[in-house]
């Protein structure tokens, strides 16, 4: 993984993250996993209203990495604003565990083999915004993280059976670390403001509350643990009644999301002692498939990630955690319960 530390304002943020790659031999000139499409264009124009309204600093930073990078606006801006909106690429898993003892968000990145050189573990600390330390597949925008008030995210792709003008799955998440101290806070922002994609947000804040919230341009659905349980989990589908209609057929490459869900599920229900080693091994595919991908089929997890927001730790594995170890990003100073 990329590591890169953000100072400044957005735009200067942007444009450090432009150019850093440009010097390493990056410019994205063409998107590696997708092509951009005339849908796509027309639809991020349709979007840039609703992020000027609503978070015009990340256009300054879209601004400011085309201006690094050397390319149009145009085309990052629709590269970033369109993502997750057209394509189904990213299979992720997560869940939350808070008891007390234990109150942390665990999270495997599943995605494709051959661009896990370019993944990022970004450290931003930006004007006007609160402080985080979050991971990426995709540039700017976030797809795990931890911010200075302990508020712990992660999300999963559900794939885009209807689209929306809005704000997407990972620049939503960036917004919830960049501007909410608690759970509350980040559900009242998701439930005024216009959202393009299909997604799951995992979290857990300083208090030990815990959900899943299921949304997309129609729902904000919140899904808490049950009675008796510590838990929360998800991976890339719809569970709830109100948006299970807008699940994928089951003919789609989840890359076995329900399988990956039913082992977190077992695991969580029939482990008492449920701690960090227990998390860590659950991510590793100890207690069932999770995991254990074909990398000659170009899948694979490419990062795993624990947030245990009650000692304000961080830890990461750069690659598959059935293979590597977890270990402690003590860069960041978090509050502790």
């Amino acid at each position: 993984m990329y590591h890169i530390r953000m100072k400044g304002s957005h735009y200067e943020a942007g444009f450090k993250f432009g150019s850093t790659l440009k010097k390493n031999g990056i410019v994205f000139k063409s998107c590696p996993t997708f092509d951009i499409t005339d849908d796509m264009f027309e639809f991020t124009e349709k979007c840039l209203p609703i992020y000027q309204q609503y978070y015009p600093e990340i256009l300054d930073e879209i601004k400011g990495m085309s201006d690094g990078q050397g390319i149009s606006f145009k085309f990052l801006s629709t590269l970033l604003c369109s993502m997750y909106c057209f394509s189904p690429d990213h299979h992720c898993s997560c869940f939350a565990i808070s008891n007390g003892t234990t109150m942390l968000l665990a999270r495997n990145s599943d995605f494709l083999v051959s661009l896990e050189k370019l993944y990022m573990n970004c450290m931003y600390s930006l004007k006007d915004s609160y402080s985080f330390n979050g991971n990426t597949t995709a540039f700017i925008e976030m797809e795990d993280g931890m911010n200075e008030h302990n508020l712990a995210i992660g999300f999963t792709f559900v794939y885009p059976t209807k689209i929306k003008p809005g704000i997407n799955a990972g620049l939503l998440l960036r917004m919830i670390l960049e501007k909410c101290k608690t759970i509350d806070e980040a559900i009242t922002l998701l439930k005024n403001i216009p959202i393009a994609s299909q997604q799951t947000y995992t979290l857990i804040d300083i208090t030990g509350k815990i959900v899943v919230i299921e949304c997309n341009c129609d729902h904000v659905v919140c899904l808490y643990p049950n009675t008796n349980e510590d838990f929360v989990c998800t991976a890339n589908r719809f569970n709830s009644a109100i948006l299970l209609s807008y699940n994928k057929p089951t003919n789609f490459d989840d890359w076995d999301a329900s399988l990956r869900q039913q082992t977190m599920l077992t695991a969580l229900q029939n482990n008492s002692n449920k701690d960090l080693t227990f998390a860590q091994e659950l991510l590793a595919g100890k207690y069932g498939f999770i995991c254990q991908y074909d990398r000659k089929k170009n899948a694979d997890t490419v990062w795993s990630c624990i947030y245990d927001v009650k000692h304000g730790q961080v830890f990461r594995v750069e690659g598959n955690p059935s293979k590597k170890i977890f270990l402690e990003d003590t860069r960041m100073k978090f509050k502790k319960t």
